[in-house]
């Protein structure tokens, strides 16, 4: 009788895994065939599966024909300085919260935190005058301190995570030697949260690279176009949509970020559940 229970249980177990898993790759799998599809395959009455007459000319014409090359280079520059000055930025914060004592600290860190309770639309309101103010719009700078504003809450919390389990003992000890604080940070700090900067440099990064809001917003010139609108505005209009293009440029635009996660996934999961288990 058990083992007949046991068995309903993987059973149903099974197909409900089976469900989430065709549910999530499914589309992922439809953008590989449709990116291997000639044009006239594409807007079959009844599509296939599998490309009849499979073609590698969606890819040519995405690396040599559009300015996908640009808009990977611009989205590297601005994801990347992006991600790396929210890592800077959500050290100092965090370190500024876990391990000193003024007054306000817990009060700014709530409202810090807050930010995150906003719509992004919302925070690009009040970020597009001030932008327009300093003459910001339009260049790099501006798109990078957006990334910077929407990614340094969630970072210096996670960050925080990180910092307040490190023994005070051992900061206090190093003060006593007379090491100064940034020495603290640099040597005894941010070697034991690696995994934390790595969770909090990729989680900016991806975010960054993943944009489309703010940097169709923010930047208006072709030249300086990331990935996201870049490929919105080639492959998508009102006369002619070029899906097995635009799939193509999609797959080839994901290549960073997969190699990214690939490569520190392991620091990523362990950053991400630092703060689940109390020292």
């Amino acid at each position: 009788m058990l083992d007949l229970a046991s068995r309903r249980a993987q059973f149903v177990f099974g197909s409900i895994a089976t469900a989430i898993g065709f549910f999530l790759f499914f589309p992922l799998f439809w953008m590989i065939s449709t990116s291997f599809k000639p044009e006239a395959e594409v807007f079959r009455r009844i599509p296939s599966p599998l490309p009849i007459a499979p073609t590698i000319q969606n890819y040519v014409g995405a690396l040599t024909r559009s300015e996908l090359p640009i808009y990977l280079q611009n989205s590297l520059v601005t994801a990347g300085l992006g991600a790396l000055l929210t890592t800077v930025l959500a050290v100092c914060a965090a370190y500024s919260f876990a391990k000193f004592a003024y007054r306000g600290r817990t009060a700014l860190m709530l409202l810090m935190i807050s930010a995150q309770m906003f719509p992004f639309a919302v925070l690009l309101i009040t970020l597009y005058p001030l932008m327009d103010a300093a003459g910001l719009l339009n260049t790099r700078i501006g798109l990078i301190i957006s990334y910077i504003v929407f990614a340094l809450p969630s970072g210096t919390y996670m960050l925080y995570s990180y910092f307040i389990n490190i023994p005070t003992e051992v900061i206090e000890a190093a003060r006593a030697d007379g090491a100064s604080e940034l020495r603290i940070l640099t040597v005894i700090v941010l070697p034991l949260s690696i995994p934390g900067l790595v969770t909090v440099g990729l989680y900016a990064f991806m975010w960054a690279w993943n944009d489309l809001l703010y940097s169709l917003t923010l930047i208006t010139d072709p030249s300086l176009r990331t990935v996201g609108p870049g490929l919105l505005l080639s492959y998508l209009g009102e006369s002619r949509n070029d899906w097995g293009g635009a799939m193509a440029s999609s797959l080839i635009a994901s290549l960073p970020v997969v190699v990214a996660f690939a490569l520190v996934q392991r620091f990523f999961i362990q950053g991400l559940t630092a703060g689940a288990v109390k020292s």
